[in-house]
């Protein structure tokens, strides 16, 4: 064992908010990043905020020291995170008949541009979008799972979103389809089929439907994120030192099944303030593009708490 795994041997790494605890304040925002600092102060003031988890900037710093790999006892953390989010939650990762879904972003202590675009929808396969068809209708299943195979396969894998509008406007245009408002669940399937085949081909390997493996390609993708190149011109012309790290935060998504209303987007109105707990409908959410733009079932906070 290196003389860095003795040494972070019994260090925590992932600190959990939400669901009535916070294992973390305001005060911590250099180890837990911006976002994952006032994620836990909101938990830790009572405020309903989804549940989740946060790497700490320490794995970040670990990471890099060691040769990109990970600190030995980080795998087990996130494991048990993972399970206290699914009791907490009461739902299951993977599970098709009751699915946990959550989103993956990064969160230095400063934000700054570079940094990996937030990832939603984690957690969806085959299996687990056929249970979401059965709670909240087929098309609504099936549109999120290519847009979130769109979003990873773009943030995580690194393939380039063009390739899927490609994709996408060529069924459209073979199918006589106008909008994308017009393809049905049938329709997506087909392109859901013909996206995978596209990471197959230029990728050569198959695009992940384990959820775990999604979540670790996810984390690496946030912890690659901070010596992309453009994050590394930002902090030099910041001020901004490497050794600084960024977190990554994991939180569950919300959705009502009734009223098929997803909690949350952040919101853009014309008028007012951005308010946490604001749902955006259904066909709000589906219309959106491109997939920057989309907000399925994210919980986001104010830009004035996010760091």
């Amino acid at each position: 064992m290196s003389n860095a795994a003795v040494k972070n041997a019994d260090e925590t790494w992932v600190y959990a908010f939400g669901g009535g605890t916070s294992d973390g304040d305001a005060s911590m925002r250099n180890l837990l990043g911006g976002k994952g600092a006032n994620l836990a102060e909101m938990a830790k003031l009572g405020l309903p905020v989804p549940p989740g988890f946060t790497i700490s900037t320490a794995v970040c710093v670990a990471y890099y020291e060691n040769a990109r790999v990970y600190p030995a006892t980080l795998e087990a953390q996130v494991a048990a995170a993972l399970a206290d989010l699914e009791a907490k939650t009461g739902k299951g990762f993977g599970d098709p008949a009751n699915p946990l879904l959550v989103s993956v972003r990064s969160g230095a202590r400063a934000s700054m541009p570079g940094m990996m675009d937030t990832v939603l929808n984690l957690g969806l396969n085959e299996e687990v979008a056929a249970g979401l068809a059965g709670k909240a209708g087929d098309r609504f299943a099936y549109d999120s799972y290519r847009r979130f195979i769109q979003m990873y396969s773009n943030v995580v894998l690194g393939m380039g979103h063009d390739e899927f509008e490609h994709i996408l406007d060529d069924y459209k245009e073979r199918e006589g389809l106008d909008l994308d408002t017009d393809l049905t669940a049938a329709n997506w399937k087909e392109v859901i089929v013909r996206y995978k085949d596209a990471v197959q081909k230029e990728l050569g390997r198959p695009f992940p439907e384990d959820p775990r493996e999604q979540l670790w390609g996810a984390i690496s993708a946030v912890f690659n994120s901070w010596m992309s190149d453009r994050a590394i011109i930002y902090r030099k012309l910041n001020d901004i030192p490497e050794s600084w790290g960024t977190a990554v935060n994991v939180q569950s998504m919300v959705a009502e099944r009734h009223s098929r209303k997803l909690g949350h987007g952040r919101q853009r109105p014309v008028h007012g303030v951005r308010k946490p707990g604001r749902h955006l409908s259904h066909r709000r959410c589906l219309h959106a593009r491109p997939v920057e733009r989309f907000a399925h079932l994210l919980w986001r906070i104010p830009d004035q708490c996010s760091g």
